[in-house]
């Protein structure tokens, strides 16, 4: 082994050290690293835009972009945070002292099945009825209980939250100033043809778009519907429940559904006709033609990635990443697509390496 193979290997693995020693002194703020180079991805056409009305001044472009970022996006998610934390709370304490039982709501709904429903139902096992309303009671309990205790968490690491959102900030900040050059640095470094390396930026910025920009617009949409006709039907928890629906509506073919349709059937078996009525109209009509309006608009079709593919990945990447999985799911998906998709150009390519 000469001396110049030795030296390489030797770099080689000091390169994979310091990599693994700086990667784990940031996984403790991955989470605000993460939401910095994704907002930097989303609002790099804006920042673009104010570069060139302030003639070419980044640092001005940049802190009217981060303002932007500030005031549209992350004092509305504080604040809405704030509030449902603070509903939970009061949902769990109701529910606690027996004021609120949705378990005497599933008894309810039994009560008016006619026998031959009960049948079908018994042949699904679903016939022990206090067993199900003691398990459905018992899950809503601890869900609020699960919110009420986030309460409490606010409180005790609001130090480490404004550490991680003073890092988010600082970093986009930055990304947004010198994001050009650190993407043309970056390149340089991928051993790949520009064609393929073009391919894959462009394919991973186009998912991160679609999803963040996209689903997001489209959940909140869904989910301040959802809430709104819920207050209006007098129904309690109505800001707990249209932040579930817009939670929901992050999952393809699940959707908002999944909160209001139980509800409306309550309505009609329980006799409150016209609220039923109303909820089952407004959660076809305009709830559920949101996502079908909305999302090709703002998504489209570039992202290529089957329906049934982006629920996966988003169910995978919220299992493993928390929150931020409704992102790295479908991104991460996107990338080993592209991967594949250039697999057979790699192995062309190294074929016709292999004949010179």
């Amino acid at each position: 082994m000469n001396n110049s193979s030795l030296y390489f290997r030797a770099f080689l693995l000091l390169l994979v050290a310091v990599s693994i020693a700086f990667i784990s002194v940031l996984l403790p703020y991955y989470g605000a690293i993460f939401w910095g180079a994704i907002l930097a991805i989303i609002f790099q056409p804006l920042h673009r835009y104010l570069l060139s009305k302030f003639g070419g001044r980044r640092n001005l472009a940049a802190l009217v972009t981060l303002l932007t970022v500030l005031l549209i996006v992350i004092l509305p998610v504080i604040l809405l945070t704030l509030s449902l934390v603070s509903e939970g709370a009061n949902v769990y304490k109701r529910m606690d002292t027996g004021e609120l039982n949705l378990g005497t709501y599933v008894e309810q709904v039994f009560s008016v099945f006619p026998p031959w429903l009960h049948d079908l139902l018994a042949r699904f096992g679903i016939s022990d009825i206090f067993s199900l309303r003691d398990k459905l009671s018992q899950g809503a309990l601890q869900g609020s209980k699960f919110l009420a205790t986030q309460a409490v968490n606010i409180g005790q690491n609001t130090f480490q939250f404004l550490v991680g959102l003073g890092v988010m900030l600082y970093l986009l900040f930055f990304l947004l100033r010198d994001g050009m050059e650190l993407a043309r640095h970056s390149k340089q470094l991928i051993p790949l043809s520009e064609a393929h390396q073009q391919h894959l930026i462009r394919k991973f910025t186009t998912v991160v778009r679609a999803t963040v920009k996209g689903n997001i617009v489209v959940a909140v949409t869904q989910g301040a519907l959802g809430g709104f006709i819920f207050w209006a039907l007098g129904i309690q928890a109505s800001l707990l429940w249209g932040v579930l629906m817009a939670f929901l509506s992050l999952l393809p073919a699940v959707g908002a559904a999944l909160i209001w349709v139980p509800v409306a059937i309550y309505f009609l078996v329980t006799g409150a006709i016209w609220q039923g009525v109303t909820l089952t109209l407004f959660g076809v009509l305009v709830i559920g033609l949101v996502d079908n309006v909305l999302r090709p608009l703002l998504v489209g079709k570039d992202t290529k990635i089957p329906d049934y593919v982006i629920l996966i990945s988003t169910l995978g990447g919220l299992a493993v990443f928390g929150l931020n999985g409704f992102v790295m799911g479908p991104m991460f998906a996107a990338l080993f697509m592209a991967c594949w998709d250039l697999f057979p150009d790699a192995i062309r390519m190294n074929n016709q390496d292999s004949q010179r």
